[in-house]
């Protein structure tokens, strides 16, 4: 194939910002009629070194992303760590073609690929979006070299992103190595009452430690637990759910807990995973126990419609009316 005949014929070397982007990504659309595969492949990773346009580099990596492919995976590395003017890259459509660069790359699941994302989430004067898409494409490829990395990022202090270091805590719940627990644990009992900043950072910390599965590890349990009281009732929702998910024998006592939170949501979602561990006779405990808010009640009953499909008892139904009143 003439490759650069194709690019003409997309008027890939015309196109300007003003006029025409329209037009050369219907023709860049339109080239799945007229190839197969594995042409197609040639065609968009050779349009990947030519094209300069955000937009139109942009429908490209969509085409792409759609065959992950791993000899597309060095010229979309090339556009991840372009050294083009310093100026151009900083501007926003540059920093989307990145992004979305990072997230194809992610997807050929290529190990290749994380030394150059690594390099870009550890140069703090990147951009921090660039830095965010890399972090999560290293958890997506899933090899172990960038746990250590990771961790680096997660416990830095002085890193100005918040988000930077969520999105590498959320990485190690993904990549599931045992070496993250420390320094995920150490965050929950460092922030622990602190709301705000550090809120979002320590959900992902608490959804990755779900991930990690430790059912009998104690330092997890306790940390988990203490954020069950946490001021965020996000974080503790969250706790709840990650201690769903264990085996450890003191998890349902710490859950049942919640049942008194002074949040309706707490509440609601702390019924819920107890009736996922041990099944309705928590259901039936609080629609017959009078000292249950009738939040839960309304909650049982609705768990028993949507969930459970015997009979109602007496008791049940006389609930029920009450609530209904």
């Amino acid at each position: 194939m003439d490759l650069e005949a194709i690019a003409k014929e997309c008027n890939l070397f015309d196109v300007s910002a003003d006029s025409g982007l329209e037009n050369v990504i219907r023709k860049i659309n339109s080239l799945d009629e007229r190839y197969e595969r594995d042409n197609l492949v040639l065609i968009y990773n050779y349009f990947l070194t030519v094209c300069k346009v955000p937009e139109i580099l942009m429908t490209i990596i969509q085409c792409i992303d759609r065959f992950r492919d791993k000899s597309s995976l060095s010229p979309l590395l090339d556009i991840l760590l372009w050294k083009i003017d310093g100026d151009e890259l900083k501007k926003e459509n540059f920093i989307n073609v990145r992004v979305m660069a990072a997230k194809a790359i992610a997807n050929i699941k290529d190990t290749s690929a994380v030394t150059p994302l690594l390099y870009c989430l550890n140069n703090k004067d990147e951009n921090y979006k660039v830095r965010f898409a890399c972090a999560d494409a290293l958890g997506r490829i899933g090899d172990r070299y960038a746990v250590a990395p990771l961790i680096d990022v997660v416990k830095d202090e002085d890193e100005r992103s918040v988000y930077l270091r969520e999105s590498a805590a959320s990485a190690l719940g993904m990549l599931g190595d045992l070496r993250a627990v420390d320094p995920l644990v150490s965050i929950l009992e460092t922030k622990q009452g602190i709301i705000d900043k550090f809120t979002f950072l320590k959900e992902r910390v608490i959804e990755a430690l779900g991930k990690l599965r430790l059912d009998n590890n104690d330092r997890v349990f306790n940390a988990l637990k203490s954020s069950l009281m946490d001021e965020s009732s996000q974080i503790r929702i969250n706790a709840i759910e990650a201690l769903m998910d264990s085996d450890h024998p003191e998890a349902y006592d710490a859950i049942k807990s919640c049942l008194n939170d002074v949040n309706d949501e707490v509440k609601k979602n702390a019924l819920i995973a107890l009736y996922n561990m041990v099944g309705r006779r928590i259901l039936d405990e609080v629609i017959r126990e009078t000292d249950y808010p009738d939040v839960l009640k309304v909650e049982a009953v609705s768990i028993l419609e949507e969930y459970e499909h015997d009979d109602e008892d007496e008791l049940t139904q006389r609930v029920r009316r009450e609530l209904d009143e």
